[in-house]
């Protein structure tokens, strides 16, 4: 088989596998061929130029040497990963292909539970976001009665603002003034009463653009004064993937799977003085509620985070588009600006922080559109001209996204037409969130060897998962992460996409996956079903003896991690 053969001629030592094993790493070895190689390269295909495809005279031609190439490529952007778009979903995507093509499979569907995508996983758009958006797209229907009043006023007063009463024309690059406002006025009412300026508001394509561009602005120096990024780990990969991307050094602090996933100061100073011994850390990242894990950070945790770095000199980065999605009982959302005013004006007033939101999650689930915001206190004011200098660089983020986060934090008010019909659409989907969290949790954690966490908040689950030795040594043999073989295996049987705990990071000898809540109660309980089964499958398939792996005699073993 070439995929062996290739290995083989690599010096790689190839332990037996199954078939079916070798066709599924078949496939990763190619698609990595496919990526290393040019476009015109990829899978056998001959190359031409655009000027040979149109004008091929069937005369021998010199190939010329391609500027751009795996050698010349920006080293950073090889070493740029991200896992939620990885070759798990491309893997999935071409099992898709081949099921819509007449291809016979245990399945009939690819269930994509790897992103956090509402719509896409089905759920229904919010009838006063789509009617603003669409006035603001389409004037003419200002006209019409089919659409609410307090609609027609937000969508005239977003035209209003834009060049030509256009939604087609560029905003100012920190976004609509008035949008900025509406912004400002939404946090002050969140944070009962603490003030928010409009001026330390940017309105950003969707948060990981605000993300992106801060710490562009953070990153700095050479060697042991390099900038070092402290992470939450597991984390959302858009934070390592930037990290890599602007040649930044990754500070990792665990997170306490043992203590729902919770973050402990002592990790965070561990982890602080580690990393000073060769470069400087100066930014502090925390996501809450927590992506992948779902945990939601106390109020003592957060006062306790802003402490440390107000001790250590730390910007504080606060990923916080998850808020509206909050479930446990006894949990609430603490935002970090309003936990910061509280301590008051000596940390206030001198604690640098970015906070960020998002159209994309809460409620809307509205992806597509790319809206969001962040708000920065306490940035020195010339490094404040060289972040509106940065974002003129990419005009301004969609008009379209920043009517729908407009929508987000200027919702319909008790007098208005358009607020009953709001208030029972929200409340729906936040309470089928909250139904969907409990019932993944429960289902999980009837599993033998599954441990899942409490789904606090946000929109995922990231259980622990036993893998037998005899699995783990396969994955190594073909030079996969343990979990990773799992998900590929799953994917395979049963047509469900998830992520590998993997692409998150983990503490080692640990294995998760994580998957999203958003499907469907129908949809999802087919998927837990179908997960159960085929963990139970491979547990017996990997285990020479099957031991015994009840879920209370595997927590104390999948807990057990490295000090």
């Amino acid at each position: 088989m070439v995929f062996r053969a290739d290995m083989h001629r690599l010096g790689t030592v190839v332990r037996p596998c199954s078939p079916w094993t070798e066709r599924l790493c078949s496939y990763l070895w190619q698609h990595s061929r496919c990526v290393t190689q040019g476009p015109g390269d990829r899978c056998g295909l001959k190359r031409f130029s655009t000027a040979e495809a149109t004008a091929d005279t069937g005369q021998p031609t010199r190939m010329r040497e391609k500027t751009l190439t795996m050698a010349t490529v920006n080293p950073q952007v090889k070493s740029v990963e991200y896992a939620v778009r990885g070759p798990i979903v491309l893997k999935a995507e071409d099992v898709e292909r081949r099921l819509q093509q007449g291809g016979k499979k245990a399945f009939t569907e690819v269930i994509k539970a790897n992103i956090g995508d509402a719509h896409a996983m089905g759920q229904q758009p919010i009838t006063f976001v789509r009617q603003v958006v669409a006035l603001c797209c389409f004037p003419e229907l200002l006209d019409s009665l089919a659409f609410p009043d307090d609609a027609k006023q937000r969508a005239r007063r977003i035209l209003q603002d834009c060049g030509g009463q256009s939604l087609g024309s560029y905003s100012a690059s920190q976004g609509l003034e008035c949008i900025r406002r509406d912004v400002a006025d939404y946090i002050t009412r969140r944070d009962e009463g603490v003030p928010c300026q409009w001026n330390n508001i940017y309105l950003t394509t969707g948060a990981s653009d605000g993300i992106m561009t801060i710490l562009k602005l953070l990153v700095s120096g050479q060697g042991p004064s390099r900038t070092g990024v402290m992470i939450p780990i597991p984390q959302y990969p858009l934070y390592s993937a930037t990290i890599s991307e602007l040649n930044a050094v990754h500070i990792n602090y665990y997170l306490d799977e043992a203590n729902c996933w919770a973050l402990d100061i002592e990790e965070l100073q561990r982890a602080y003085l580690t990393a000073k011994q060769h470069c400087q850390p100066r930014v502090l990242c925390i996501i809450n509620p927590g992506n992948p894990t779902g945990q939601v950070q106390s109020k003592k945790c957060i006062e306790e985070v802003l402490h440390f770095a107000y001790e250590e000199n730390l910007f504080v980065m606060a990923d916080e588009v998850y808020q509206d999605n909050v479930y446990s009982s006894g949990c609430q959302f603490h935002s970090f600006k309003k936990v910061l005013y509280e301590m008051g004006p000596e940390y206030f007033n001198n604690v640098e922080l970015a906070s960020f939101h998002s159209t994309s999650k809460g409620y809307t689930g509205e992806c597509g559109f790319r809206g969001g915001y962040m708000e920065v206190l306490n940035m020195d004011p010339q490094v404040n001209t060289q972040l509106v200098k940065l974002l003129s660089v990419r005009l301004c983020p969609p008009v379209s996204g920043q009517a729908a986060m407009d929508v987000i934090v200027n919702p319909p008010k008790e007098h208005e037409p358009s607020y009953a019909q709001f208030t029972k659409e929200k409340r729906a989907v936040l309470d089928a969130l909250a139904h969907k969290a409990r019932l993944t949790e429960q289902i999980l954690n009837t599993v033998p060897g599954m441990k899942c966490n409490p789904v606090q908040g946000a929109m995922y689950a990231f259980p622990q998962i036993f893998i037998p030795p005899r699995a783990i040594q396969e994955a190594q043999s073909l030079s996969v992460a343990p979990d990773m073989l799992y998900c590929l295996k799953l994917l395979e049987e049963t047509g469900i996409c998830l992520v590998p705990g993997s692409g998150f990071g983990q503490r080692e000898g640990t294995y998760h996956f994580r998957m999203t809540i958003l499907p469907s109660q129908e949809k999802l309980t087919v998927l837990l079903d179908k997960l159960k089964e085929f963990h139970l499958r491979f547990l017996e398939e990997y285990s020479q003896s099957r031991p015994d792996i009840s879920t209370e005699s595997q927590t104390g073993e999948m807990s057990q991690q490295p000090d």
